[in-house]
């Protein structure tokens, strides 16, 4: 999920509608597979409204698609970013697209209504051995590939030097280097009492029960040494010891906790720290210039663990049209088109090749480290200890997930017993997915 525009396009909602159609489709999981056609003819593309700069880039690569080609004429629809995943929900298969992106989160929904199809009979074995190995993770649902990404997501910390070093803290430099839970807790009080709010660090914690609840802060779990699901079961996972253990460490923060109404503590100076994505480096880098460091989330005892996971692409299951659509997602991830994208919105690219040329994330950079992480990507289901950047579960039943998740931060950042509240979201989860034949 695009987590920049989250509160104003309702991620929130979409995903509760979505659960909605989900439980009551009760559809086989598995894409239907859809017609290959003769790779001729007009395709129809779905894609939802971002930034001004992204709708440019996909514009410009559907009409250098249509200008590189005589035998295959495709044709946009942007739809508002606020309704597009709950307009893609509730049209029926057959009304869909040939292609549309996907809120990555709620690929597997859609499979699992037969709303897509595998991508592997249509694009070119070339593009799927070029895509990175977190745009695969967030793509593959039961082991077939349904989803590829021009752009992912980076998270972690930012941090204002000048106000570290006056602090006096020691400032991690590479993942292995990332603050246990004991120093970070020493470094928010050392934080807090050289910056000029009091405070330590922005949270963007009004979002807690939203997406970003569950996008930022669920991999302190698996950086417990615990999970969200295990054999899908939420139960004896989400509400372990080790889960309890890691959001009641998050709850200790909250006296260090500091945020503005126009979410600019960290840039205008207030805090020393912020836990954000890639999306606010421009604004921050603006305001901080050198000053701006970004830095590895804590390590609560398994290594440290982020977010990952924006956009992707997929075909749809009634396309009549599979080779043309094929051809187009080959040409949209593309170099040029990749790199027209992600010099849009700033965003890592989800494709191998650009990605080695991406100034920002490679040595030297200054989101260098986040790169290091999205290196080290898995799914939620495959996690070691290697594993940094994690992307949310592949199930149909992800919106419930979120929802019952971001419900129990909140709760608990409010001063509720973490072993009540997960053990409520877990029974609730369970509870979902049975009522679902488990989603089989």
């Amino acid at each position: 999920m695009n987590i920049k525009r989250a509160s104003r396009r309702g991620g929130l909602a979409a995903l509760a509608a979505l659960t909605a159609v989900t439980v009551m489709t009760g559809c086989s999981s598995g894409g239907t597979p859809s017609a290959a056609g003769d790779g001729t003819g007009t395709i129809q593309i779905w894609a939802h409204q971002g930034s001004a700069a992204e709708v440019t880039a996909t514009k410009a690569a559907v009409d250098g698609f249509n200008s590189s080609q005589s035998k295959v004429k495709a044709s946009l629809r942007l739809i508002p970013g606020d309704t597009y995943t709950q307009t893609i929900a509730n049209t029926p298969a057959s009304n869909l697209p040939d292609i549309m992106d996907i809120d990555g989160p709620t690929l597997a929904s859609f499979v699992y209504n037969q709303k897509l199809s595998p991508l592997t009979d249509y694009v070119s074995k070339a593009t799927i051995d070029n895509a990175t190995a977190g745009s695969i993770a967030e793509g593959t649902y039961e082991d077939k590939l349904y989803g590829l990404a021009q752009f992912d997501s980076a998270i972690g910390l930012f941090g204002n030097k000048k106000l570290l070093d006056a602090a006096g803290v020691t400032i991690p430099t590479s993942i292995d280097q990332a603050w246990t839970a004991e120093q970070f807790a020493a470094v928010l009080k050392k934080v807090a009492a050289v910056s000029p709010s009091g405070k330590a660090i922005d949270l963007r914690e009004s979002g807690l029960s939203g997406e970003w609840g569950t996008f930022a802060f669920s991999p302190l779990v698996y950086s417990a040494g615990a999970e969200i699901l295990k054999d899908g079961k939420a139960a004896g996972a989400l509400d372990s010891a080790e889960s309890v253990k890691a959001l009641t460490t998050f709850a200790s923060w909250k006296p260090y906790v500091g945020s503005s109404a126009d979410g600019k503590a960290f840039s205008s100076g207030q805090v020393g720290m912020q836990w954000g994505g890639h999306w606010l480096y421009p604004d921050s880098s603006k305001a901080l210039g050198n000053d701006l460091v970004a830095l590895p989330l804590p390590n609560l005892g398994k290594g440290a663990k982020a977010g990952a996971g924006s956009w992707t692409w997929g075909i749809g299951a009634s396309t009549k049209n599979g080779k043309a659509a094929g051809a187009f997602l080959d040409y949209l991830l593309n170099d040029a088109n990749v790199n027209a994208m992600v010099t849009a919105n700033g965003a890592p690219p989800a494709t191998k090749s650009t990605f080695e040329k991406a100034s920002l994330y490679k040595p030297g950079g200054a989101l260098a480290l986040w790169g290091d992480q999205l290196a080290h990507a898995c799914a939620a289901d495959k996690v070691s200890s290697d594993c940094v950047a994690i992307y949310r579960p592949v199930t149909p039943g992800y919106p419930t997930v979120t929802q019952k998740f971001g419900s129990a931060l909140a709760a608990i950042y409010g001063g509720a017993d973490p072993k009540t509240e997960l053990t409520k979201a877990a029974q609730a989860i369970d509870s979902n997915f049975a009522d679902s034949n488990n989603y089989k």
